[in-house]
């Protein structure tokens, strides 16, 4: 996303407008498209706002990180909904992932857990897919 037009630019588009000047004409003249012009002289009449309002960005978060970490702590094999549920709030549960990645934490596998007893499928060396296998090749 780019950056806003200059108040420079706002105040200029605006004082053509108090002119008497049309939408199209403005937006032809100051190269700005006429939709922008829109909404800015929208937003002068609805609000009296004429600065560019804040870009993107969280405002808030919802989850307290403190609060997660002593659930993990306490819970490790937790799955994220039973967390979000712990937690009390509404949320997607992705947002839950990307608050324990921002604390540094992330799924394991439990280390505890045997080694799966099934060997290997496919002989070393062999290329992805290979069955092992005769290839036969149907003629006529």
């Amino acid at each position: 996303m780019s950056a806003p037009y200059s108040q420079d630019s706002r105040n200029k588009v605006l004082g053509a407008f108090d002119r008497g000047m049309k939408t199209g004409e403005i937006a032809r003249a100051f190269g700005v498209s006429p939709s922008w012009l829109r909404r800015v002289k929208q937003r002068r009449r609805e609000n009296g706002e004429t600065t560019p309002r804040p870009m993107g960005g969280k405002r808030f978060e919802k989850i307290d990180r403190v609060k997660l970490a002593r659930l993990v702590a306490a819970r490790p094999d937790a799955t994220l909904a039973e967390l979000r549920e712990s937690l009390g709030i509404l949320c997607a549960i992705s947002a839950i992932g990307t608050a324990l990645q921002k604390l540094g934490l992330s799924y394991k596998k439990r280390r505890s857990m045997p080694r799966n007893r099934s060997g290997r499928t496919s002989p070393g060396g062999a290329p992805s897919g290979f069955s092992g296998g005769r290839v036969s090749i149907r003629v006529g």
